[in-house]
């Protein structure tokens, strides 16, 4: 028969100065490595948020040509779900939605279809090299004009890591570049 003071250590535990102990480092190594995830998590909504452009911009390119033109991609406006960041016309930061432009003007006119929707990633600014809120393509899946874009965390220059830029030519094909030179691309 096992003697009353092993039966008691064995039930015993941890005492609360032993969990303090293992609680205050577990703070100081969470404190430690918490600004270091910083830039991998700006990195991530950065490659989101050009991931979800190039998408939306091969399926405007797509639509346009199986539906004959008139096929545009335009920024939503400020204020959409509570965003306040895409104040002028080049921040696409909210967001951008694909619709069939059925008269040519750029612009979602009542009875026109809503194809798609891309709400940007919070925190990163969407910026097009130039002031235009819409790109239309035609029936060869053209885009009107060259485009760029440049996609930097919020508040960060171009010259940050996790920038990158988003360009086509005039013919559609887009790239996609990291080069801080090449940030705002022009087409």
């Amino acid at each position: 028969m096992p003697s009353r003071t092993a039966v008691y250590r064995r039930m015993r535990g941890f005492t609360l100065l032993e969990v303090m102990v293992v609680v205050a480092i577990i703070a100081v190594l969470a404190a430690l490595a918490g600004p270091s995830f910083t830039p991998l998590i700006e990195r991530w909504r950065v490659r989101q948020a050009v991931e979800g452009l190039q998408s939306t911009l091969y399926y405007t390119r797509s639509e346009a040509i199986k539906r004959g033109g008139n096929v545009t991609i335009r920024k939503e406006p400020t204020g959409t779900n509570g965003c306040t960041l895409a104040s002028g016309a080049a921040a696409w930061d909210c967001g951008w939605f694909v619709f069939v432009d059925t008269d040519g003007d750029g612009t979602l006119d009542s009875g026109e279809e809503v194809l798609q929707r891309f709400p940007a990633p919070t925190n990163v600014e969407v910026t097009r090299s130039t002031n235009s809120v819409s790109i239309r393509f035609d029936r060869w899946g053209r885009p009107n004009a060259p485009y760029g874009f440049s996609l930097v965390p919020l508040n960060k220059s171009t010259n940050n890591s996790a920038a990158r830029g988003l360009c086509s030519s005039s013919g559609g094909r887009i790239r996609i570049t990291s080069d801080p030179a090449d940030i705002p691309c022009s087409g």
